[in-house]
């Protein structure tokens, strides 16, 4: 459920340059204040918050009263999921910082899991006084009633985000959760009823109306539901789960069982919405302070593996991907997941044996088959990855407008092999099912380009995919390749020049500006720019042909130049 307008600029894991007063430990503690300070700031800015919690903890035996050590070390242990250790230090943060939210939060919820919920809800309260803040409160507040058995009070306190329009969801699917668990199935089905037309496609949404449907015996209504969900084009395992447990009669288990688990949702709830880089770090503060009271684990645990994912902590990702039981609906997810982070790790050949051993279980599941052809493509085993999309492709009867992908990539497979007619013919199938693709129409323009063949129709694709990402280095490069390749260099130049300024690393883009300077005239920028992309680390064929510019130069043109080839039989 996206959050608009919330304003989450948190600085948490990023230290001030600010070195606490003790100069080091004595020589036979092995280590300085210092130094493991400034080791724990390096780690905490790499997002390696165990590490950085390690360091930081040695900091703080020789400096035990430094607020600053204190409030940083809480926040990391919180990131590592140490909660324990980060409810003591929450204690010593509010003694100097009676207004840090998140110790608040963590003291609130140590309450809560207690059932003292009236001082839970007193922490809370002191907690709200930012947006995120007031949204926190409300929500867990809420279901420190609904622990008391108050409906009444549980929906007053829900009543606080009325303020905020972008809090409408939250509140309607709470309430609903709330008086479901509380039994008032009148105002549970009106609550369920507003946050479905809210968010008709939010993933739990979808499970918890469908689940109170199913277990009011209401289970067609839950079947619509979960197919309307499916059809909107969005594949989930818990939702075919789901849907396929109504179909055979079986009534599930209460979506929201306990309070605790009720106040894991809401900071599921906020931490899902939480994923721009200012927030992600509060994100996963708040999973890790759900994992506390026992919510829905699985869906916990692949919640702080996409976090990881978004950190590039992709060790850290694999962990929390494979604490997902093996009857969950979302193994195999996590299992593709674990493959996709090997292959990030460079452990390509326990990536590919993975998701191997997913499709020999199940060798119609499309999305991996998906995957594992990226994983060979990724690792330039081009053959493997046009055999692997040809088998994803061969489960459709008829490819629509979502096979476009899979014709692209397995183009970009041919291509690879030099196998252009069966390129070309995926890139324009790939069109034919979704026209307006900027990277095919790039990549089969760019490709055109390179074969000079049909050079006025491959500016008009690289033209329109510039129109429709118009930022993008590639594609600008692109398009100023395509003029350069017609001989219009001065046009060439100007947009070659920009693709420079977007992409400044990319050898090959810094190599066309240097043969774009070279046409036009300016003879020692181009050397510059050829020196440029060859101190950029080009691929060894492309190395050879920079080094041959900077030698040689362009060769003179032809007095007469060629007439565009219009057909594309090419022997690339």
């Amino acid at each position: 459920m996206p959050i608009s307008k919330l304003s989450l600029t948190v600085a948490l894991l990023m230290f001030a340059a600010v070195v606490p007063s003790q100069a080091e430990f004595s020589a036979a503690d092995g280590f300085s204040l210092s130094g493991s300070y400034l080791a724990g700031r390096s780690a905490g800015k790499e997002r390696d918050n165990a590490i950085a919690a390690d360091y930081l903890s040695k900091a703080l035996l020789a400096d035990p009263d430094n607020p600053v050590l204190v409030e940083k070390l809480f926040l990391l242990e919180v990131s590592a999921g140490n909660i324990p250790d980060a409810e003591e230090l929450a204690i010593k943060v509010l003694a100097v910082n009676s207004q840090q939210r998140m110790a608040r939060i963590v003291l609130g919820l140590r309450d809560f899991r207690l059932h003292h919920y009236a001082r839970a809800r007193k922490n809370f309260q002191e907690a709200a006084y930012t947006p995120i803040g007031e949204l926190t409160s409300a929500l867990l507040s809420a279901w420190s009633y609904a622990g008391d058995g108050n409906l009444s009070s549980a929906l007053k306190e829900l009543d606080k985000l009325d303020n905020n329009d972008s809090f409408a969801n939250f509140k309607s699917y709470h309430a609903g959760l709330i008086a479901d668990y509380l039994n008032n199935a009148i105002r549970a089905e009106a609550s369920y009823k507003q946050a479905y037309g809210q968010s008709g496609q939010s993933l739990r949404i979808v499970q918890s109306y469908g689940n109170f449907l199913e277990r009011h015996k209401r289970s067609p209504e839950a079947i619509k539901i979960y197919q309307a969900f499916l059809d909107g084009g969005e594949k989930n395992s818990l939702v075919e789960a789901a849907l396929k447990g109504a179909q055979d009669g079986k009534t599930p288990a209460p979506f929201v069982a306990s309070p605790g688990a009720g106040a894991s949702e809401s900071l599921f709830s906020l931490a899902s919405a939480m994923t721009d880089d200012q927030s992600i770090d509060v994100a996963l503060l708040y999973t890790q302070l759900a994992f506390t009271l026992k919510g829905d684990q699985p869906v916990l645990d692949t919640l702080l593996g996409d976090i990881y994912v978004g950190t590039k902590q992709y060790q850290y990702a694999i962990d929390a991907y494979d604490r997902t039981p093996a009857d969950s609906p979302l193994r195999v997810n996590a299992d593709t997941e674990i493959a996709v982070n090997l292959q990030r790790l460079e452990h390509s050949k326990e990536a590919e044996a993975k998701l191997v051993d997913i499709i020999a279980k199940d060798p119609k599941n499309y999305d991996v088959l998906m995957t594992l052809g990226n994983v060979y493509r990724s690792n330039e085993n081009f053959s493997a990855a046009a055999e692997t999309y040809g088998k994803a492709l061969a489960l459709i009867a008829q490819p629509g407008k979502d096979q476009w992908r899979a014709l692209y990539y397995r183009g970009i497979a041919y291509e690879q092999q030099k196998m252009w007619d069966k390129s070309e013919a995926d890139f324009r199938k790939a069109l034919s099912l979704s026209p307006d693709e900027p990277m095919v129409l790039n990549y089969l323009g760019y490709a055109m380009i390179e074969r000079k063949v049909n050079l006025s129709e491959a500016l008009g694709m690289v033209k329109k995919a510039a129109e429709l990402k118009p930022n993008d280095g590639y594609i600008v490069d692109s398009l100023g390749w395509a003029y350069f390749q017609l001989g219009e260099y001065e046009q060439a130049t100007t947009h070659i020049e920009r693709a420079v300024d977007l992409n400044p690393a990319d050898p090959i883009i810094g190599e066309h500006l240097g043969d774009a300077y070279w046409r036009v005239g300016r003879k020692l920028e181009a050397k510059f720019q050829w020196q440029h992309a060859k101190d950029n680390g080009p691929q060894p064929e492309d190395l050879k042909r920079i080094e041959g510019k900077l030698l040689n130069g362009l060769p003179d043109e032809p007095v007469t130049k060629p007439a565009e080839n219009t057909t594309t039989k090419t022997n690339g």
